[in-house]
């Protein structure tokens, strides 16, 4: 079987970003995600339709809060107080459930696996030991450091298993 997973690429987020967001996105390289990230960061699991892990996408605390305050038309004071508090207030986390949700659009491609989102783990949850492997290993990923603009910027991982 011809493994036809494929990273998006950075292009393909930022229009994404900027499609949902309504706002310019700037995107570049950034470093991968670590362990230390782990406890403040937002995380999604995808899985095909075996229910197998297909991609584990990560969003630093302050990716998260500023992506989704600017998703829900809200002022950057909601952002900052979220990243200043350590948590995802749930309007917040709200949105960003659906940016990941839509992000499902960029990993479905024709002749691949159908890939559905699984879960939303929030910060503060701990996230599972093969998605927190997966997360944190070498091999097929894409890690940016992504601009919301009016808003701030924050880190964002994606590792395809």
């Amino acid at each position: 079987m011809s493994d036809t997973s494929v990273i998006p690429a950075p292009l393909a987020v930022r229009n994404l970003f900027e499609d949902l967001l309504g706002r310019d996105v700037n995107v570049s390289p950034g470093d991968p995600m670590t362990a230390e990230n782990l406890p403040t960061g937002l995380f999604a699991i995808y899985t095909d339709t075996s229910q197998r892990m297909y991609a584990v996408l990560g969003m630093t605390l302050s990716l998260a809060a500023n992506a989704g305050a600017a998703l829900g038309l809200l002022p950057v004071g909601a952002a900052e107080d979220s990243i200043e508090e350590k948590t995802l207030f749930p309007n917040l986390a709200e949105n960003v459930f659906e940016l990941c949700n839509v992000f499902t659009s960029l990993l479905n491609r024709e002749g691949a696996p159908h890939v559905k989102l699984y879960q939303v783990i929030y910060p503060g949850n701990p996230l599972p030991n093969d998605a927190r492997a997966q997360l944190l290993a070498l091999g097929k990923r894409l890690d940016l450091v992504i601009e919301v603009a009016r808003y701030g910027k924050g880190r964002f991982s994606l590792s395809l298993v």
